[in-house]
């Protein structure tokens, strides 16, 4: 059995040392809490520094994914019979809308930090049925509208692959996407539409 030595008292840290290394401390668990934490995890980026290290973004998809799921749980209930039908029925209208033809298609290339618009000129009340798939890599969007002061955000979404889905025009004037690639590739998107 070995016995440790008892350190000397002059190489114990005295009270002020021990005070100011708790501050320390605690300083930078309030620095990590504010920069790191709360941009990680709730996209809350007071600072700008979790901007910087791209943490702002992870926490902005976290909240994005939770809302999601907590209104899927909210629509379905938790009833696993009713997520199995959901899923029945969303493959069933998924398969309807795959054997009808597409009017349009547009295809085109978003070289690293490009971005564009695709836009139609639609009629208040009328529906555009649409989908998409980006190949290389993938892109932010923004689907919306706006005409003579009115606008409106249909759908937004970060580090998407495809998409798919419909809107009805609450208003005339132009209605479609701003695409960004933010990715260090050449991004290709297809769209394809149907609708007025």
């Amino acid at each position: 059995m070995h016995n440790a030595p008892q350190p000397n008292i002059e190489d114990l840290p005295t009270k002020a040392q021990l005070r100011r290394s708790s501050i320390i401390a605690g300083i930078g668990a309030v620095f990590i809490g504010v920069c790191v934490y709360l941009p990680a995890e709730y996209g809350t980026d007071p600072t700008g520094v979790g901007s910087i290290l791209g943490l702002t973004e992870m926490g902005e998809i976290k909240q994005q994914l939770a809302a999601e799921a907590a209104a899927d749980e909210a629509l379905h209930g938790g009833d696993e019979s009713s997520s199995l039908m959901n899923d029945i029925f969303g493959l069933f209208v998924s398969t309807a809308h795959a054997e009808e033809s597409w009017q349009d298609e547009i295809t085109f290339t978003l070289a690293p930090s490009e971005s564009t618009e695709i836009k139609a000129t639609m009629e208040e009340g009328a529906t555009l049925n649409y989908a998409w798939t980006s190949t290389g890599g993938r892109v932010n969007f923004d689907l919306h509208a706006h005409a003579d002061g009115e606008n409106v955000t249909y759908e937004k979404g970060r580090g998407q692959t495809s998409g798919e889905g419909s809107f009805e025009t609450p208003f005339a004037g132009d209605h479609g996407w701003f695409w960004r690639n933010r990715d260090d590739e050449a991004v290709t998107v297809t769209l394809q539409l149907r609708g007025a």
